[in-house]
């Protein structure tokens, strides 16, 4: 970039210069750059929050950033770490960035921070890499050929760091890319590159290295990340998680709808085989403009992460309802499969099945429905509806069949929620003979609940209606899920009370005239857990974070 660069102002600290910098890179490069190297830049506040989060065990650091940017975490985290009480004498900063546009700008907001160490008597070594941080430093996790369980190599042939603090780039790569093949230890389907960058990080960690990412949250549940989740939770112990409520605040500016939540994590070989596992801190805020009324609650770590489980589901609770909420469903000891049930997706893809979809017919013997998300409402099938642009019946040949499901009892369920939607979990029963058809078209956007080789019956069909969309299972679903999709892994790993009670909640149901505004009412009564409140105000403990990175109680809501 010819442009001149902004300096320095007087009093300026590096991670403020670091910030303008980033301020006057943004009005400058397009949104089609940004989204192609993935860069939402990380604010100030957020910045300096995620450095305090720091608690390193030495007096000498290794510091890498390995989406550096303008480089405004590597400054704060500096910032912070010459403020503790065991100030280190000397650091060492490694930092990537392979935007050309970036690396003048990043060269020089790290020259101002060598200045300002310098002149505190502090010396500090940077090294600016411009290559790519997944391909240098792949070789960290284990043999991609090897048939081994373990995430990190013994010995690898990376340097090791104290401290990795990050906000990488977001963005889906496909399997064939270089970067998924040299991270096939930990990548399933079609990975998002920010999770590439948590294990090669976390690899290259000294032991007892701490580790601090700002993220999507949808690492935390999910088949796209199950197997990272094994990898990354055998090594690394969570010890402090922050969520952002708002979608939009965290990085406003870049105009980023995403719900972020900030991990903070040592690594602690094998963990989770001891005993006591200890404690975690989970805080929440709207955004960073609010940092100062964050709620903070601690936990034990096992009752948020059960590391004995195969899916190894990260939950976030942020009040007393929710952990509560997690505890209930947790003790469950029924699920789909110990039911003989099972969860598809709807087989039809609208633009594979073409030939076969009609827009406006009659039922008859070789015309039957197609079903789609919006005819799918809670506790309720709305078919037909006056829809102009969807086709709502499918034609019966024999190349359709295929496609096609029997008209039985099901429980349908929508795969997808808006991203403001007040309900993430929408579902519906479907009872055999509501529709006059042997078959049935469900679309893709779909999920079905059956019973392979029998028959759902209609109160058990109903009962699971009823319990997937009240508020305590909605509620039990976010709390380990950031995205709107809706997988059948993940309801097929949610627990299921009784399947007697199942059966008790839908005859209840099937003699009320509107059961919809009575869910939650009937799930409380049957499975005997408290109703949720409207407003959801829980009493909490509100911390402050200190220089030194400790949190301290300040009051008590």
């Amino acid at each position: 970039m010819s442009i001149e660069l902004p300096e320095p102002l007087r009093g300026d600290k590096p991670a403020t210069y670091a910030d303008r910098l980033g301020r006057w890179y943004s009005k400058r490069v397009s949104i089609d750059h940004k989204k192609r190297f993935g860069q939402f830049f990380t604010p100030e506040p957020v910045a300096h929050y995620m450095a305090n989060l720091l608690q390193p065990r030495e007096d000498m650091f290794r510091l890498l950033d390995p989406g550096s940017g303008t480089g405004i975490l590597a400054c704060a985290a500096a910032e912070s770490l010459i403020l503790r009480a065991k100030a280190p004498k000397r650091l060492e900063v490694e930092v990537y960035e392979n935007d050309p546009e970036l690396v003048p700008i990043l060269d020089k907001s790290l020259s101002f921070l060598k200045d300002f160490l310098a002149d505190r008597g502090i010396t500090c070594l940077i090294t600016l890499k411009t290559n790519d941080f997944v391909l240098t430093n792949g070789e960290a996790l284990s043999d991609q050929l090897a048939d081994t369980p373990l995430l990190f190599s013994k010995e690898p042939k990376t340097p090791n760091f104290d401290i990795v603090i990050c906000n990488p780039p977001y963005f889906k790569i496909k399997k064939s890319d270089p970067r998924s093949v040299v991270a096939s230890s930990v990548v399933h389907g079609q990975p998002n590159l920010y999770g590439l960058f948590m294990a090669v990080s976390a690899a290259i960690l000294n032991p007892t290295g701490e580790l601090v990412f700002i993220t999507p949250r949808s690492f935390t549940s999910g088949p796209y990340f199950s197997l990272f989740r094994e990898r990354f939770f055998e090594k690394m112990k969570p010890e402090r998680i922050h969520i952002f409520n708002s979608r939009t605040d965290a990085f406003k500016r870049d105009e980023i709808l995403q719900e972020n939540v900030i991990l903070k994590a040592r690594r602690l070989d094998k963990w989770a085989t001891k005993s006591s596992q200890g404690h975690i801190f989970i805080s929440s805020s709207n955004g960073f403009n609010d940092f100062h009324l964050m709620k903070v609650n601690r936990e034990n770590l096992d009752s948020i992460l059960d590391m004995t489980s195969s899916e190894k589901v990260l939950h976030i609770p942020t009040d007393h309802e929710e952990k509560h909420i997690i505890k209930t469903i947790r003790s469950w000891q029924g699920s789909l499969q110990t039911y003989g049930l099972q969860i598809s997706t709807g087989r039809v893809v609208p633009f594979r099945a073409l030939a076969f979809l009609r827009q406006s017919e009659r039922l008859s013997e070789f015309t039957v429905p197609l079903l789609w998300m919006n005819h799918v409402k809670v506790f309720k099938i709305d078919w037909p509806i006056q829809e102009k642009k969807k086709p709502q019946y499918m034609k019966v040949v024999d190349e359709s069949l295929p496609l096609l499901i029997p008209n039985e009892t099901y429980v349908l369920m929508r795969r997808f929620s808006a991203k403001e939607e007040s309900r993430r979990l929408v579902t519906a029963p479907f009872l055999r003979g509501r529709i006059e058809s042997r078959w049935l078209g469900v679309e893709n956007h779909l999920n079905y609940i059956h019973r392979p080789g029998g028959r759902l019956v209609d109160e058990e069909a109903v009962g699971l209606s009823i319990l997937y969309s009240s508020s305590v299972m909605d509620i039990y679903f976010r709390t380990s899920n950031g995205n709107t999709q809706v997988s059948a892994t993940e309801i097929r790993c949610m627990p299921l009370p009784e399947r007697e009670i199942i059966l008790e909640i839908g005859r209840m149901a099937m003699k009320m005239s509107d059961p919809v505004s009575e869910i939650d009412a009937l799930v409380a009564e049957f499975l005997r857990i408290r109703p949720v409140s409207k407003g959801r105000k829980q009493s909490m403990e509100t911390y402050k974070t200190t220089p030194d990175g400790i949190q301290e109680l300040i009051a008590v809501g």
